[in-house]
């Protein structure tokens, strides 16, 4: 044991095609351990090929929990936009829902997985990561393209992980508060955030709490007022979440862990109204609540030198009222357009993955994924407040895959692998003057991936990927009616997406750079198709649509000194969709362009500043109607943050963000939040 009283690493095993499939453990994994980051939960960790930047706050496909910290990035959103290929969104119209690009890819396309579990919602999957908050998260992970067939189905476009936090020494603790203020000083919100843990030879233990209030943000003072919107606060901008995760785990010796995770939280947030829009077309909608919860039980049992059993089980909820009213005061519900909608998930699942080492050169993994998730919604309608039947579905996921890496050469790799996952709809239902029964239909498809890794010498990785991946559509996509004006289709196929990738990294002395170049074609994609039923227009869902996307991206830290540091990220993407209803469709909420630098500083002890710019060109956007595109203007958001240390368990700190106060929009008609400060302590020992 070691002198802290936790127990000491597992010895590394060298030249070992094993730890390859060993996520935390490989050397070619941007996700090696790291000493500064012993607090990361191991299992829940996924596989994200790369290498991580070791001198950097922001590497090529992950992100820290103490670089969170630093460019004071609250919800998932906003910390995983550092990343280069990644870019956060709004999703614009009524549902106030932020969203994430991956080189392209929106969320439908990439799952999010929080400590390894995904987080899906069967109905329509419409995430919002501004839920997501981020104080107890240990490492945000990023697969772009290429995700191991191991971690789970659906990965077409890459897959987002927040790992959570784990303790590592006898008793450890934090506190923290902050402030929002607006770009005048006023008051805008608070959020807080505690721990305490401990961690023993054998066991160890964990709670932690975050909260995060905003009762309004500010719009920019170069923003011109409209009809809708005024100067200053932006009107039904406040929303609330808290999140708590417990842990518990047994170590019996240096390889074996089983633990038990428990993570909720809830949310309620209003929606600003399109700017450009009159009042009277808006929908008045709010969500009184948006929650989650997750129960997971996890092993890990090295039976053998060369073998070993991991395993997850779990239990995910969704709970979410969606409340129309009648008008902007938002208090009440007499006319047709008001209406409660709520939602019941419930999902159950877990995997079982078994690794093992043919040879010293050969390591086989084969997983087997299983999950189901039964959705249930009820409406309550006016005038008169009557409800709607209940109605409920079921569906079944599976997946099986087998990954193989092998060791041509001790400096070449050769990883390969395969899945197939299906998807079993044992219930379907809508409701129209009375419940309707869909007809049901079960899909099933293939995917395969190969990556050939490189290593010259020990400072230098090249690699060259494909990945030939699917996800499937929802509910939502194959059963939804659109308020009348849409029609089912029980066979959608599922998307399909091709990626391409040839990277590389070398570190020229303490200078790291990482780049890569990427191409993904698309087929099947769903796009809605004008059709008659019953001898009414309509729209269905329809696998009709292809595209293209390209791009490039590269990232680099410079340590000038031992106390000045540099660093950034480009990217560049091209996106090309055809859809053959549209001949004006264009591709939304990518920016062609994007960049981040920024330069760390400790000029005296104890004293850390962070300037810090992001840069992103136009993107295309679209009215509220969806009858016309056009690009948003560029927008430059530079920020800094001053920490002072005033013992070693006691800091203060000051972040601003937009200085400039740019007046800009990410979607039509809902302008960004304008100059803003945050003013924060922490106390950790």
């Amino acid at each position: 044991m070691s002198p802290s009283g936790t127990a000491a690493p597992a010895p590394a095993r060298e030249d070992s095609a094993y730890d390859a499939l060993t996520p935390g453990k490989s050397v070619y994994s941007s996700t090696k351990a790291d000493p500064n980051t012993a607090n990361i939960y191991g299992p829940g960790e996924i596989t994200v090929y790369g290498t991580a930047h070791q001198h950097g706050l922001v590497g090529s496909n992950s992100l820290s929990a103490e670089s969170i910290y630093v460019f004071n990035k609250t919800t998932l959103d906003q910390a995983a936009n550092l990343i280069p290929g990644v870019n956060a969104a709004n999703a614009g119209g009524p549902r106030n829902e932020a969203t994430l690009m991956v080189r392209g890819f929106n969320r439908f396309q990439v799952p999010l997985l929080v400590d390894g579990i995904r987080i899906y919602l069967p109905a329509d999957n419409r995430l919002d990561y501004g839920r997501f908050l981020t104080p107890d998260i240990a490492e945000l992970q990023v697969a772009k393209g290429y995700a191991s067939v191991l971690d789970g189905p659906d990965a077409m476009g890459g897959m987002v992980n927040l790992v959570t936090r784990k303790p590592h020494k006898v008793i450890e603790g934090e506190l923290r508060g902050g402030t929002m203020l607006g770009h005048d000083g006023g008051y805008g919100g608070y959020n807080i955030f505690g721990m305490i843990g401990t961690k023993h030879d054998k066991w160890y233990a964990q709670a932690s709490f975050s909260m995060n209030d905003v009762e309004q943000t500010d719009l920019s003072s170069n923003f011109v007022a409209t009809p809708t919107q005024g100067k200053g606060k932006r009107l039904l901008s406040d929303s609330q979440d808290w999140r708590v995760n417990v842990k518990a785990g047994y170590t019996p010796n240096s390889t074996d862990e089983y633990t038990v995770n428990y993570t909720r939280q809830e949310g309620q947030k209003r929606a600003p109204f399109d700017v450009k829009d009159s009042v009277s077309i808006q929908k008045d909608w709010t969500w009184p609540a948006w929650d989650l919860d997750s129960l997971s039980l996890t092993s890990r049992t090295r039976l053998s030198d060369r073998l070993t059993l991991r395993s997850k089980l779990y239990r995910n909820t969704f709970y979410n009222l969606l409340r129309s009213f009648d008008n902007a005061n938002l208090n009440t519900q007499t006319k047709p357009k008001a209406f409660n909608s709520y939602y019941n998930d419930t999902a159950w699942g877990g995997d079982v993955r078994l690794d093992a080492e043919l040879s010293r050169k050969d390591t086989l993994g084969v997983a087997f994924y299983g999950r189901r998730d039964e959705h249930e919604e009820q409406e309550q309608v006016y005038p008169g407040g009557g409800w709607q039947s209940q109605v409920s579905s079921v569906e079944e996921s599976y997946s099986i895959a087998a990954e193989n890496i092998f060791r041509i050469l001790p400096n070449l790799d050769l990883s390969t692998g395969f899945s197939y996952e299906w998807r079993a709809l044992d219930r379907a239902q809508g409701y129209s003057n009375g419940i309707i029964n869909y007809p049901t239909r079960n899909r099933g498809a293939p995917n395969g991936q190969a990556r050939l890794s490189w290593r010259p010498d020990p400072a230098s990785e090249l690699h060259i990927s494909v990945s030939d991946r699917v996800r499937f559509p929802t509910l939502f996509e194959r059963f939804s009616t659109r308020f009348g004006g849409a029609t089912s289709n029980p066979g959608l196929r599922p998307e399909r997406a091709q990626n391409y990738e040839l990277g590389g990294s070398h570190s020229f002395g303490k200078i790291d750079v990482a780049g890569a170049l990427f191409y993904s074609h698309l087929t099947d994609l769903i796009a809605n198709f004008p059709t008659l039923y019953e001898g009414v227009a309509v729209t269905q869902s329809r696998n009709i649509s292809s595209g293209n996307y390209a791009g490039a991206e590269i990232s680099i830290s410079v340590p000038i000194r031992r106390n000045l540091l540099l660093g950034g990220n480009y990217t560049y993407i091209h996106q090309n969709v055809h859809d053959p209803v549209s001949s004006i469709y264009q591709v939304t909420d990518v920016p062609s362009h994007k960049a981040f630098a920024y330069v760390q500083w400790e000029p005296v002890k104890g004293l850390r500043l962070v300037p810090n710019v992001a840069i992103n060109s136009n993107r295309w956007t679209t009215n509220s109607a969806g009858t016309a595109y056009f690009r948003t203007g560029h927008n430059v958001n530079i920020a800094a943050r001053i920490d002072y240390r005033i013992t070693p368990n006691v800091q203060v700190g000051v972040n601003a963000s937009n200085l400039m106060d740019q007046n800009y929009e990410m979607a039509d008609g809902f302008p960004s939040q304008g100059r803003n400060f945050f003013v924060n302590m922490r106390i950790s020992g």
